[in-house]
């Protein structure tokens, strides 16, 4: 059985449930030998590349002014309950929570003025750079992992394009590019199953289909024949079915993520095994009450998690060709509330980036003196899209995807990449 997933399990202040499942099975699903696909990307003129994005939603919104923007002179009401400490770029300083990230500050780079956020407990528009409603009438904006599935199509590695373990909206581009998720049990050969035998199964199943793909007017069909070819690809590629074994890890790697902090270290064997775009959730960051007494237990461990990453695409070799994104729906209120929590505030927030060859150990805009307001260089979320998507090796100021109007479709309204980083 395969299964894709959409989101995790779980629930933020507004009650809405952020798991929903689509189970296939292999009966009456068809695609593509693996050799056909890789014929048809030939003629397509799609090679391999290294360049990969990991995207991660700190899903809830994380405390911005509690992170990487404490304000320490202002009123106690505003500033918390959380002391700076100075990292190894003179005048970058970061949460105490922190020292790791602190000891590599000179590696990532951090957006204090982030602005374009939108008040609404979902992923939609750390995926797409867009609120829910644009283009809702043709089906939403696609997500990033889609664009790329569509532009740049699977790296030839046998790892799909996409891997999702997220909500991760397709949009008007259809359910052919979802993220795909392997789930369940050992995604290997087994007994005299082989890669060609494999193969003909799922060209024998395409074959009894026909009749039905041929009638489909949904794309349905469609899209079970590329989830069926993603997951065989994952099955024969030896380099995928192994990223996603984390015991064939190097026990002192996997030490060094720290516990429950798997999602970072499959991420980047994820994208060293050819994936090209990894999205994940990680902890829960709607802090209404106790803001103070849930970071205190969630910023050590982002903080090792995410040191791990960063250092890891480093010593690979990895770090000029994998962008890392890290951020949340939206920032916190400035003033802490009678429940020592802070409450939505979509007019600020903050954004974290590593790798992709960029300029880092900086941080970018500033905040007014309660961390209420974008005061120098605001940058736009979309600004931060353009700036992954050059990253990747994608021209947003010419790319267009024409959309199922016929309409031609930028992938960003503001398309000029974050110069201070590029």
């Amino acid at each position: 059985m395969l299964e894709v997933t959409c989101g995790k399990t779980g629930r933020y202040c507004d009650g809405i449930s952020r798991r929903s499942a689509l189970k296939l099975g292999f009966a009456g699903l068809g695609g593509l030998t693996l050799a056909g696909l890789y014929r048809a990307e030939a003629a397509a003129g799609i090679t391999s590349s290294n360049k990969a994005v990991i995207n991660i939603h700190l899903g809830g919104g994380p405390s911005h002014q509690d992170m990487f923007d404490l304000k320490p002179e202002a009123a106690r009401e505003f500033r918390g309950e959380f002391n700076p400490i100075k990292t190894n770029v003179s005048g970058f300083d970061i949460c105490e929570h922190f020292p790791r990230l602190a000891a590599m500050a000179d590696k990532f780079a951090v957006i204090r003025s982030l602005i374009g956020m939108v008040d609404d407990h979902s992923n939609f528009h750390t995926q797409t750079g867009y609120g829910r409603k644009d283009l809702q009438n043709i089906g939403g904006r696609p997500g990033i992992g889609a664009v790329v599935s569509k532009l740049l199509g699977p790296a030839g590695s046998g790892a799909p394009a996409h891997i999702a373990y997220n909500d991760a909206p397709v949009g008007y581009l259809g359910p052919v590019y979802k993220g795909y998720r392997p789930s369940g049990g050992d995604l290997k050969l087994v007994g005299s199953m082989t890669a060609d035998r494999l193969e003909s199964r799922t060209n024998l199943l395409s074959s009894l289909d026909k009749l039905r793909r041929e009638t489909d007017g949904s794309g349905q069909m469609k899209a079970l024949d590329s989830f069926t070819q993603r997951a065989v690809g994952v099955v024969t590629s030896g380099d995928v079915a192994n990223a996603l074994d984390l015991d064939k890890e190097d026990k002192k790697v996997r030490e060094r993520y720290g516990k429950d902090m798997d999602s970072f270290l499959r991420a980047r064997r994820l994208v060293e095994a050819g994936v090209r775009v990894v999205t994940f959730d990680w902890g829960g960051w709607d802090t209404h009450a106790n803001n103070f007494d849930s970071l205190r237990k969630q910023l050590p461990r982002l903080d090792q998690g995410m040191s791990a990453l960063i250092n890891d695409l480093h010593e690979r070799g990895m770090e000029k060709d994998v962008t890392i994104v890290m951020w949340g729906e939206f920032g916190r209120t400035p003033r802490v509330n009678m429940g020592a929590g802070r409450d939505h505030w979509s007019r600020v927030a903050m954004g974290f980036l590593a790798g992709g060859g960029m300029r880092t150990g900086q941080f970018i805009g500033s905040t007014t003196k309660n961390a209420e307001e974008a005061k120098d260089r605001p940058i736009h979320l979309q600004e931060v899209f353009s700036t992954i998507y050059h990253n990747m090796g994608i021209d947003v100021s010419r790319t267009q995807i024409i959309d199922p109007a016929g309409r031609p479709q930028y992938l960003t309204d503001k398309r000029d990449p974050i110069k201070e980083l590029v």
